[in-house]
């Protein structure tokens, strides 16, 4: 399109000028951080005006973590690299009674209002956030190298329940959890603030074909169990001496039929209450528990 002539600009407005877009007066995107600083004791001052990142969008591929148990967690994970640790006044007396420093990245002060303005103010901060990129992940050959159960999620894509199974996960010595890849939420700082800092604890990796994983894990020595309300009572007990995948399904659909077929068997949950079913993340916690009953 032709740029205004003269004889079109409107009146009153200088040769040149435009009027202000419709993202005028916003901050430009934060340049992506260089390579994480040597720890020390001090803290930088506030943060330059004119640096703020887009609400709840991170810079260069990296992830916002924010709140006390997600923070704590990913600097207490060697396997995690940080970029920017911000902390408020109240921030920084809470995580160090938590995690007493020094920490592995040097810490920025900054105001609440500036982690508002970065995570959103629904985000519940408590004062800290950690920019950070997402974990490596593990083959699944590791993963079964650690002792416990197994969980896998078909077509889970809640971030607060994926965030949520991982927290059960970790209470109950889960080996690690498997999403599919397609339809399974990233990393984001939602995820990890349900997990309560097992985001750092508890193995997840992505599978692009479930039910071709779940032949590998029943080749590796694993029994398959999928979870569906209308199967026979699934009972810990008679699953005593065996190392379990336990395999859950996305609510309203439930498993998918190749996934289903794959099992090695399908179990539900004893409910003799007027509900049909549970949420996702409830069913998992409980169907670990049975699972963990002493013979």
């Amino acid at each position: 399109m032709k740029p205004p002539t003269q004889g079109n600009r409107p009146a009153g407005r200088p040769p040149g000028k435009r009027p202000p877009g419709p993202d005028a007066g916003r901050h430009a995107p934060h340049a992506p951080a260089g390579p994480p600083r040597p720890p020390h004791e001090g803290a930088r001052p506030f943060a330059q005006r004119g640096e703020a990142e887009p609400r709840g969008h991170a810079p260069g591929g990296a992830i916002y973590l924010y709140g006390l148990h997600p923070v704590a967690a990913a600097l207490a994970n060697p396997q995690r690299r940080l970029r920017r640790l911000m902390l408020t006044e109240e921030g920084e007396a809470a995580l160090a009674a938590h995690l007493p420093p020094p920490w592995p990245q040097s810490h920025e002060r900054v105001d609440r209002g500036r982690l508002d303005q970065m995570l959103g103010r629904d985000a519940v901060h408590q004062g800290m956030a950690v920019l950070a990129d997402p974990l490596p992940q593990p083959a699944l050959t590791a993963l079964l190298e650690r002792p416990g159960p197994v969980l896998v999620l078909d077509q889970v894509t809640d971030p607060r329940n994926v965030g949520a199974i991982l927290r059960s996960a970790a209470a109950f010595a889960v080996a690690g959890v498997i999403v599919q890849d397609r339809h399974a939420p990233e990393e984001t700082g939602a995820l990890a603030r349900a997990a309560s800092g097992a985001l750092e604890t508890v193995p997840m990796i992505r599978a692009v074909n479930l039910a071709r994983t779940l032949v590998a894990l029943k080749a590796a020595g694993l029994w398959t169990v999928g979870l569906a309300a209308d199967a026979k009572m699934l009972r810990g007990t008679e699953l005593a001496g065996r190392r379990v995948a336990l395999v859950l399904g996305s609510e309203g659909v439930g498993l998918r039929r190749l996934t289903r077929d794959t099992c090695d068997e399908v179990a539900g949950l004893a409910m003799r209450g007027t509900m049909e079913s549970l949420n996702v993340s409830a069913a998992a916690t409980v169907a670990l528990y049975e699972l963990s009953r002493p013979a």
